[in-house]
């Protein structure tokens, strides 16, 4: 249930009168039972409780807005996301890891200030038909389910279809390295103008049967923070180019990611993915995606690539609530030991499949 509290304040002794403010308390609880084989060298499998995410990363958070007038709007975010098997707080320990900030909108678009969703999560929402689940195009890369950044300033407008956006961080991550792509690089460093800072960028064009997004991302490193990125002179770059198109009850989302990591030694990776969704009635809804992952060294060559299929089936008992089951294997080449299920481990060169049948309640 939202818990909503709106008013219009009464004016002030001193005249001056204030607009209309409300606070909205919102949340998902995601909790499930998975399986995954080849966890060990004999072939060992897993069963438990996920506790990084199911089809959804479970969070609570607090919005409020306040309507200043002339089309001017002033709003906040607080966002916490947990562990909803040990109650423990994900994002480094952190409160509000998830979002912390404050910010104006009017008709040109929004300015917000604080830790806030970059451009690398905006651009994946719509076209990513799987989104941030426990088998994902995520899987391959931490990264992308949590692109956020700290210390950040950002601007997002929206103009007749077209959304153009982008976020400058003053100190990207300030949380230690625990947690998924945690990285320590707090930056704002005496001296250093470049350490731990990250820019990204943004345009889209969003219609009614199809959409398309293309966004830039580069972080860079500082002295002290995790591997590779320790030094101001290394970045981490993210590409991403993605689409989508609708026919009735069905949608189709494909796109492609480019990672680039320039430290001590070069890494390069491709994620390449296509998916579709299918509403067999409002309450039941199946999803489809496959993933590509390419991942290149030095020499160029493809020397750890694999391939994940994804398949999942949604079921709506009300409008809060809903059963779900996700089934998602895996493909490794010799090299590779990319785990089917996030937070999973898998024997180097061995494929694996992964199962969870789960339960997730809006309020």
């Amino acid at each position: 249930m939202k818990i909503k509290w709106s008013a219009a304040l009464l004016v002030a002794a001193t005249g001056f009168a204030y607009g209309q403010s409300s606070v909205t308390l919102y949340g998902i609880v995601d909790a499930g039972v998975s399986y995954y084989n080849n966890a060990t060298s004999h072939g060992g499998s897993t069963v438990g409780m996920p506790f990084l995410t199911g089809e959804l990363p479970s969070r609570w958070g607090i919005r409020g807005t306040e309507d200043l007038g002339g089309g001017y709007k002033t709003f906040f975010v607080l966002e916490d996301g947990f562990q909803p098997g040990t109650g423990a707080l994900n994002y480094g320990g952190r409160m509000f890891g998830r979002q912390a900030n404050v910010g104006v909108s009017s008709a040109y678009g929004s300015v917000t200030l604080g830790r806030q969703m970059n451009m690398t999560m905006y651009a994946l929402s719509n076209s990513d038909v799987i989104g941030p689940s426990i088998h994902s195009l995520s899987n391959f890369d931490p990264y992308l389910p949590n692109a956020r950044s700290d210390n950040a300033v950002g601007y997002l407008g929206k103009f007749q279809g077209f959304t153009l956006g982008g976020t400058y961080s003053f100190g990207r991550d300030a949380a230690g390295p625990a947690g998924p792509s945690a990285t320590d690089c707090a930056g704002q460093v005496a001296g250093n103008f470049l350490a731990c800072r990250q820019y990204t960028a943004m345009l889209a064009y969003d219609s009614a049967n199809f959409g398309l997004a293309a966004s830039y991302d580069v972080m860079r490193g500082g002295a002290g923070a995790s591997a590779p990125l320790s030094s101001s002179a290394y970045t981490d770059t993210h590409n991403v180019v993605d689409g989508y198109v609708k026919f009735g009850a069905a949608k189709i989302g494909a796109g492609w990611i480019r990672n680039n990591i320039a430290a001590a030694t070069h890494v390069q990776t491709d994620i390449y993915f296509a998916g579709a969704t299918y509403f067999v009635t409002p309450s039941l809804s199946f999803d489809a995606e496959g993933v590509r992952y390419l991942q290149r060294g030095e020499d160029g060559q493809g020397d750890a690539s694999s391939t994940l299929l994804v398949g999942r089936a949604n079921y709506l008992l009300s409008k809060r609530t809903m059963v779900y089951s996700s089934v998602g294997y895996m493909f490794n080449s010799a090299q590779a030991a990319n785990a089917v299920a996030a937070g999973g481990t898998v024997v180097t060169g061995m494929n694996q499949l992964g199962v969870m049948v789960g339960l997730q309640q809006r309020f």
